[in-house]
């Protein structure tokens, strides 16, 4: 077999399959549009509000510059009041993320913004109630609030369109539905050599092949367990023991209480398929690939580590580590982490994912 790679390359659909994959793509991303866009509860997302909200402080503070000392007192008293009421406005919306998303668009901003000028209010109360404020601009406030939420909204709206834009989802298809034929011919010119001999072994393989196609011509929803995509690479790595016999080692080391971790659609297979191509591939002695799970706390650690040829195998050109990167930020954003790297001769891939 030449070529190992089993979820790359486009294929011309016929204009019927076409015309199906543009109404599923269309569904799925009406689908998307709607999967907790408001999740204000994720680290990231609160670090990156707060720091915008503080920019536009430092700003306003500005207009009415009257020296130094001035001005870092009228950052600090609006700070006060317009930091609480942003998390005031962050945890209501987390609270009712849920509710919010089931809402039509025009609702959502609706009351999204209408939070906003609330928040904007109570920050205007806690300067008057405290007499740092006098008169209050109730009104100014109130269009304050109103104004930050709806860029916060626009931003978080933006942010979930990021995972399935209509370039994105024609390259997760790619990587998704996408079969090289020089792996199902292989495969199966494998199975056929190994149909008179070892005959058991021939349907071990075809049924590893089966359901290694029907996890990834399946549409794929927002996420996956880690249990299941460890079955698909169990299934992958199944028919690369036929083509490399001996020199493919494997070795597990999977912590069942990680199991119901969440992962993108297919992201481990490509850490495996990366191993097999630049570890056993280009060495006649073969190698060893391993993968490891582990739960610690409320996170669950993924390494998949292979050794390789003299300590230094061929370099890629990092694209299945970029998309594994990239999709795993935007599914856990900060609280999700990728780390990739040479250690002592063996290529490690580590994955960190929130619970």
């Amino acid at each position: 077999m030449k070529d190992s790679r089993i979820l790359s390359t486009f294929q011309e659909l016929p204009p019927t399959a076409t015309r199906r994959a543009r109404a599923g793509t269309a569904s799925r991303e009406a689908a998307a549009s709607r999967a907790l866009v408001f999740n204000t509860c994720q680290v990231g997302v609160v670090l990156r509000t707060v720091l915008f909200v503080q920019a536009v402080v430092l700003v306003a503070s500005l207009f009415e510059l009257r020296g130094a000392a001035a001005w870092f007192s009228g950052v600090v008293v609006l700070t006060g009041a317009v930091q609480p009421s942003t998390v005031i406005w962050l945890l209501v919306v987390c609270a009712l993320k849920r509710p919010l998303d089931r809402l039509p668009r025009r609702l959502q901003w609706a009351v999204a913004i209408t939070l906003g000028a609330l928040a904007g209010l109570y920050g205007c109360a806690m300067l008057y109630w405290t007499g740092m404020l006098s008169p209050a601009p109730w009104l100014g406030s109130a269009a304050a609030g109103a104004l930050v939420s709806a860029v916060l909204v626009a931003s978080l709206m933006w942010r979930e369109r990021a995972r399935m834009p209509a370039g994105a989802t024609a390259r997760l298809a790619e990587l998704q539905a996408r079969i090289r034929p020089h792996f199902l011919f292989n495969s199966l010119n494998s199975a056929i050599a190994l149909v008179r001999e070892e005959p058991a072994k021939a349907e071990r393989l075809l049924e590893d092949l089966s359901e290694l196609f029907r996890h990834a011509l399946v549409d794929a929803g927002e996420n996956r367990r880690l249990d299941e995509e460890l079955e698909l690479a169990r299934h992958y790595l199944a028919i690369e023991q036929v083509r490399f016999g001996d020199r493919l080692q494997v070795e597990w080391q999977i912590d069942e209480t990680a199991s119901g971790a969440r992962l993108p659609p297919l992201i481990l297979q490509p850490l495996v398929e990366n191993a097999v191509k630049h570890g056993v591939e280009p060495s006649p002695t073969g190698a060893v690939v391993r993968i490891r799970t582990e739960r610690r706390a409320g996170v669950v650690v993924i390494k998949v580590t292979n050794t390789v040829p003299a300590g230094s195998g061929a370099r890629g050109n990092g694209l299945a580590l970029d998309n594994v990167r990239q999709r795993l930020q935007l599914l856990h954003d900060l609280e999700g982490r990728f780390q990739s790297g040479m250690v002592d001769g063996v290529f490690q891939v580590r994955l960190e994912i929130p619970v």
